[in-house]
């Protein structure tokens, strides 16, 4: 098990609106993030951005379930994030399970995030929703 991992994992979770000035302790200047719905470059832009996201969403958790490092500097996180949110699943909770790959020197410098957008977004949508879902139970 990673440490590096580890103790990310445990600041990115305590994470909130209140908090966001922490992100500068995890993330480099220069940080380029990525996830199916989003390419941010630089500090500034990535805290705006869960701004934004903490601002949306409520009950917003991550729980993490496996640290991996792969090399130096170079690992991977698989986790669940549960929130909230007032115009998907009409205000549901929603689980949505992903994977965080990470570059770092002393911060993280590269974080990409794979997960199912559709899982996120799209099926919780009043009538694509149905659609979605739909599409998934036939091809399976």
């Amino acid at each position: 098990m990673s440490v590096y991992l580890q103790r990310f994992a445990h600041a990115f979770a305590e994470l909130d609106a209140s908090r966001l000035a922490e992100l500068d302790e995890l993330y480099s200047a220069d940080i380029q993030f990525q996830d199916p719905l989003h390419r941010i470059e630089g500090l500034p832009a990535l805290r705006a951005y869960f701004a934004q996201l903490y601002a949306n969403a409520s009950n917003l958790r991550y729980d993490f379930h496996a640290f991996d490092e792969v090399g130096p500097g170079e690992g991977y996180l698989r986790w669940t994030l549960h929130f909230s949110h007032p115009r998907l699943a009409q205000g549901a909770p929603i689980a949505l399970q992903g994977c965080s790959y990470l570059r770092w020197n002393d911060r993280i410098y590269l974080h990409q995030d794979f997960f199912d957008a559709g899982a996120l977004l799209y099926e919780h949508l009043p009538l694509f929703g149905s659609v979605i879902r739909w599409l998934k139970r036939r091809l399976a």
